[in-house]
């Protein structure tokens, strides 16, 4: 399996198969007025356990969604009943976008066979396969620490790509954000980029049905924003959400790009970092 992504067709055949794992991943921004984990237990994927993006973080920085030490995450993901021996399938009820956030965190983490629903629940009912409501538990494992640190870049890392170009920075906000003419969703945040950045705001690689696009979709869109698919590139946002949608819409195309962790939460509000407006 080369596309990062399955169908709700693919996985319902293999539902409730002991080596397949399924992960609600529902989040919302606060302003949505929504709630991920009040939605997964009014109605669920069957036997699919709920994966907190807000919990699976590093508590010890005042930044959303900073990936956790190895160590803690593999004691969490323990407690979750996670296992590295079959196939994640991540999905959440936006179509694809917190399942993405997910993905790219259990590969950071070693964890190789991992997946996500296309289209997310919205998918899968369309397809008429049933939901359950309440918590599902999964039973706990032993998971050993593992980390991969070509999939993800620090502040150093792309303070470094901003003087030297040697990578692509490609932001994934909208583009009235990323342009500095709307504010931040997060109190304290300067509006713009990043010095060199492009935009692909990451609902343009989706579907109205909430799938992803097809391989040449994706790469004419990275290529209007003048992204070059021949160089490097690290993918950013506002907290590394949609971040990583880009990143998977660029695997589904066969190439890698790591995430800004930090992302603009980060940037946006340090003090000294330079802030570009504008196109």
């Amino acid at each position: 399996m080369t596309d990062p992504l399955v169908t709700a067709d693919w996985l319902n055949t293999r539902l409730g198969h002991a080596d397949v794992q399924v992960l609600d991943a529902s989040w919302f921004l606060p302003a949505e007025g929504r709630n991920g984990h009040a939605e997964y237990l009014a109605g669920h994927i069957p036997g699919a356990a709920f994966f907190d993006i807000d919990a699976f973080t590093d508590r010890s920085v005042d930044l959303p969604h900073m990936l956790a030490t190895p160590q803690v995450f593999a004691e969490m993901a323990g407690r979750l009943g996670l296992s590295r021996d079959g196939v994640i399938v991540a999905y959440d009820s936006f179509g694809i976008r917190a399942a993405a956030r997910v993905w790219w965190t259990l590969k950071v983490m070693g964890f190789d066979q991992v997946y996500v629903l296309d289209g997310g629940l919205r998918a899968w009912k369309a397809a008429g396969f049933r939901t359950e409501a309440g918590e599902v538990s999964l039973a706990p494992t032993a998971v050993a620490p593992s980390y991969k640190p070509d999939l993800v870049r620090s502040l150093g890392e792309v303070r470094a790509i901003v003087t030297s170009g040697s990578a692509q920075l490609v932001d994934a906000r909208g583009a009235a954000r990323f342009r500095g003419e709307a504010p931040e969703p997060r109190v304290g945040l300067r509006s713009g980029h990043m010095p060199g950045a492009r935009n692909v705001p990451f609902d343009t690689l989706l579907n109205p049905d909430g799938t992803l696009r097809t391989v040449p979709e994706i790469e004419a869109i990275f290529a209007a924003a003048h992204a070059d698919l021949g160089r490097p590139i690290v993918t950013t946002c506002g907290s590394g959400v949609t971040a990583s949608v880009l990143a998977l819409a660029l695997a589904r195309t066969g190439r890698t790009a790591p995430v800004y962790d930090g992302s603009w939460s980060e940037w946006g509000g340090l003090v000294g970092a330079e802030v570009v407006t504008g196109p």
